[in-house]
């Protein structure tokens, strides 16, 4: 291990954009699938692998609901939430907020309290075994209706309080932020913070959209905000973070080579950026990995991925003091390298 990468393992981080249904390794897959007696339509672990070659986000959204079909039981959720708390920590991360999608479990018939108590527990894992703190993101898939979400927003009522916020994710194209203005004002009343992918696959205005419509307080990816000079110096004068993900970017060909990711560009232009996975198991990384990837691709050095990690607590939905202290340990972490 060099230097360079010894010191991003080693750097203490949050990762704020993660899919929990998006960690599902194929060995876990398959074990899944075994232990529930669901037939996939793969006979090995390199199938699946080989699956994983798409270009763009709806062919990764096909092979990610199926492989969502062997999670059924709280101990799936529970097995799944460990299996990424583990590689997590591994890669230095100390805080997680992460993002779960109910609907694509419920119109499974799988009850939202399974899914729920699966990731408690999972959480309640990683507290205990890794010191590390976790938040849960409840996601709307946008591809649905109005009405599915404020369903799913009514059958998270009994368990608000395990939830800090709600996100909107699947396909972005042909679904903008505005289609779900009444459900984020509802989660709002709710108490719930919001967050939600725009300016990845969708134009400049979607991003708008989930600023003036929804009223966003992180922005989930954001990369074609920088095809806007006026939006961008909006969002650096507001010090919105943008939870950015560079190997997702390259896979689904939002960049075409990391060599072409503006994560460097952002930094410059004054934008609170953080780096992240997305979906690791199928875009090839982990939050470390991702670190790494950017910093070979455009020369990143000590300073820029210490101000990316600092930039991941600050744009956290924990409070001022943890911030404070999570500051500090990085502060300390940095000056002994």
């Amino acid at each position: 291990m060099s230097d360079l990468d010894a010191f991003i393992a080693g750097l203490p981080k949050a990762e704020l954009h993660l899919h929990i249904e998006g960690t599902l390794e194929p060995e876990l897959m398959f074990a899944l699938a075994q232990r529930n007696g669901v037939a996939i339509p793969f006979a090995t672990v390199e199938e699946v692998r080989a699956a994983y070659s798409f270009s763009r986000l709806q062919d990764f959204l096909d092979i990610y609901y199926q492989g969502a079909n062997v999670l059924l039981t709280r101990a799936d959720f529970r097995d799944l939430a460990i299996a990424y708390f583990d590689r997590a920590a591994a890669d230095g991360v100390v805080h997680a907020e992460i993002m779960f999608d109910p609907q694509t479990h419920t119109a499974r018939g799988v009850a939202f309290e399974t899914v729920l108590t699966g990731l408690m527990d999972g959480i309640a894992d990683a507290e205990a075994r890794h010191g590390m703190s976790v938040k849960l993101i409840l996601c709307f898939l946008r591809h649905l209706d109005e009405a599915d979400a404020f369903a799913t927003l009514e059958a998270a009522g009994p368990w608000l309080e395990h939830i800090t916020a709600v996100g909107l994710d699947s396909s972005e194209l042909g679904h903008p932020p505005e289609k779900f203005a009444r459900v984020f004002a509802a989660a709002r009343a709710a108490g719930l913070r919001l967050v939600a992918h725009a300016g990845e696959e969708g134009p400049p205005e979607y991003v708008h959209q989930a600023l003036d419509v929804l009223g966003i307080d992180r922005l989930d990816h954001g990369n074609r905000s920088l095809e806007d000079p006026v939006l961008t110096a909006r969002l650096a004068r507001m010090g919105m973070t943008l939870t950015v993900c560079p190997l997702s970017n390259l896979k689904l060909c939002v960049v075409d080579d990391m060599a072409d990711h503006p994560i460097d560009r952002m930094l410059r232009e004054g934008l609170r950026a953080t780096i992240n996975s997305d979906d690791p198991a199928y875009f090839g990384g982990y939050v470390a990995d991702n670190y790494r990837a950017a910093a070979a691709a455009r020369g990143l050095d000590r300073d820029d991925l210490a101000l990316l990690a600092r930039n991941s607590f600050l744009g956290s939905f924990l409070p001022d003091e943890a911030v404070a202290a999570h500051c500090a340990t990085l502060d300390a972490f940095v000056a002994a390298r």
